[in-house]
């Protein structure tokens, strides 16, 4: 009943928000005498929040419209080149003349299946882009994909991932794959897969960006929330069915809302003061600073649906019993070893500020890899930034992207038939 309740309180709201987007275009008119007065700017900005608050965030678009390669804009063209029911393979294709005559290799950054879309790496791909042929996985919301198409648990997305890295080694190089988070755990479990099967096209190197690869290093407020309780209460509490008319109709999901709640949760006084601050520039007519806002939390805002055997797993394996770490990880009836990586280049990346993936929790997987040679590992702990400043913003575009870009390259290796 928890998401027909949320579903039908956005109905219930709906026609509230079209009488407050009325009533705002009215007091900006310009035949309004007052449309300049404190009074009036300050009941628009009142609707301006009421809006913004109750409306329901679609999926952005990432908006790599251009890069620039060797002093030449060069048009980026989104394309999927491989798709699965729970994922598509998105492909920034450059396309240039100058882009074409590089030879840059190919990258399959790995967006974390954890409430947010792939979009949230925009700021990622945009750097990458220039010196990189840039794909991603899109994952797909939940609710918009039909129970007949089956279900979808932690050892599908490690099969997903095997399958994408074939897709990209297919054109001669092995791949370097840029893991975000989460999926650092299925994709130390894919590389494993492919080492031991001496697969061609496994990964010539791998980058894990604050992936919780050992959780009990450093736990954090997430950890703590996913071990306080018995795995029973989760499946109780916070898994819902998809009511009608969505496509995913009678799937078990946990819903996207409920994980954005949590992430609120976490850091709720900096929300309430951006969105003070917010209500103050919209009175005062700060166009900068309300289009900073509305773009952050356009993106922040948007989230999609996880199904109930992945979430569940999820918990289950990584967060409390720690499978991976402790060797008792298993990937259907096979026993997860990452000894067995031996020539998979491992770069390790965090963040001195990370309130997620607490320090130590990514730098496990060398642990993991003893039998990987010390020419082959690299290890970052960034200062000052936190969870999200590893893959995003300036401290990544100018010190740690240029690290993985030099690693990546460093590593590169031919597919050998």
């Amino acid at each position: 009943m928890l998401y027909h309740a949320y579903e039908m309180t956005h109905a219930a709201v709906r026609p509230m928000r079209e009488m407050a987007k009325l009533s705002q275009q009215m007091l900006q008119s310009p035949f309004n005498p007052l449309a300049d007065s404190h009074a009036t700017r300050t009941s628009v900005a009142s609707m301006e929040m009421f809006i913004n608050g109750t409306r329901r965030y679609d999926k952005p678009e990432f908006g790599l419209g251009t890069t620039v390669i060797n002093g030449v804009e060069t048009r980026i063209v989104e394309e999927i080149v491989h798709a699965l029911p729970f994922c598509n393979l998105l492909h920034f294709k450059r396309d240039s003349e100058s882009a074409s005559k590089r030879n840059d290799p190919k990258v399959l950054i790995i967006a974390p299946m954890s409430g947010h879309y792939a979009t949230l790496l925009r700021g990622t791909v945009e750097a990458m882009l220039p010196e990189h042929d840039v794909y991603i996985t899109d994952w797909i919301d939940c609710r918009d994909i039909p129970p007949s198409e089956g279900d979808f648990d932690l050892d599908d997305y490690a099969d997903y991932l095997v399958e994408f890295c074939r897709t990209l080694g297919a054109g001669g190089d092995r791949p370097s794959v840029m893991a975000v988070c989460q999926p650092g755990v299925p994709m130390l479990v894919s590389a494993t897969l492919m080492a031991k099967n001496k697969d061609s096209f496994r990964p010539s190197s791998i980058t894990l960006m604050g992936s919780p690869i050992d959780a009990t290093q450093n736990p954090q407020t997430p950890n703590k929330l996913a071990t306080d309780k018995p795995l029973s209460w989760f499946k109780k509490n916070v898994v819902v069915t998809v009511p009608w008319p969505n496509t995913g109709f009678m799937r078990r999901v946990y819903p996207g809302f409920l994980q954005l709640s949590g992430f609120m949760s976490m850091n709720m006084d900096k929300h309430v003061d951006a969105h003070k601050n917010q209500f103050k520039h919209l009175i005062e007519g700060d166009g900068d600073s309300t289009i900073a806002h509305r773009a952050f939390y356009d993106e922040y805002m948007a989230v999609m649906d996880l199904t109930e055997e992945f979430y569940i797993q999820t918990i289950d394996r990584v967060f409390q019993r720690h499978l991976l770490a402790e060797g008792e990880y298993y990937y259907r009836d096979t026993l997860i070893d990452p000894s067995v990586i031996k020539d998979i280049a491992l770069l390790t990346i965090e963040g001195e500020k990370d309130d997620i993936t607490g320090e130590g929790q990514t730098k496990a997987a060398h642990t993991l890899t003893p039998n990987l040679p010390e020419n082959k590992r690299g290890h970052l702990l960034q200062e000052g930034v936190g969870h999200y400043g590893i893959f995003n913003g300036s401290r990544w575009r100018n010190i740690i992207q240029p690290k993985v870009a030099e690693f990546i390259a460093t590593h590169r290796t031919k597919v050998k038939g």
